[in-house]
């Protein structure tokens, strides 16, 4: 596996959980291993984010995470460094893969989004990079 700082855009990817339907609804399940590449250490959620405000500006030095947007819709907005691209969750059986120092920055949530956030590590403020420059600095000053 690479090292952390070279994860780039392309290892971003999305993903359909298992979607279970029948006459009474639609259930979905996530189980250890599949699909996301990583143990799940802490479960938390976005939610009644005021309109035309964003989250979540910032990177994770070691914290694999998983995005999925339980209800309405959102962007997340992902830089490698490098490049730049715009993911739109609007499937609750959809999830977003993010690997340790990619940016990220949730926006363009509509009314009454959720956002789910399955993470492969327990919370930890020296974990996050809350500077873009700090980041892009981090990035490729050992690469």
């Amino acid at each position: 596996m690479r090292p952390t700082n070279e994860s780039g855009i392309d290892d971003c990817r999305l993903f359909d959980f298992s979607k279970i339907s029948d006459p009474r609804g639609n259930l979905t399940v996530i189980e250890p291993g599949q699909p996301i590449p990583f143990a799940i250490e802490r479960v938390y959620w976005i939610y009644d984010v005021p309109g035309g405000e964003h989250r979540d500006a910032r990177a994770c030095r070691t914290t694999h995470e998983c995005f999925v947007s339980l209800s309405g819709a959102l962007d997340v907005t992902l830089d490698d460094g490098t490049r730049q691209r715009v993911v739109t969750l609007n499937r609750s059986f959809c999830g977003l893969y993010v690997p340790p120092m990619i940016w990220r920055r949730m926006e363009n949530f509509s009314t009454n989004a959720v956002c789910l956030v399955l993470a492969s590590t327990s919370y930890s403020e020296n974990d996050y990079v809350r500077d873009i420059k700090t980041f892009r600095r981090d990035k490729f000053s050992t690469l």
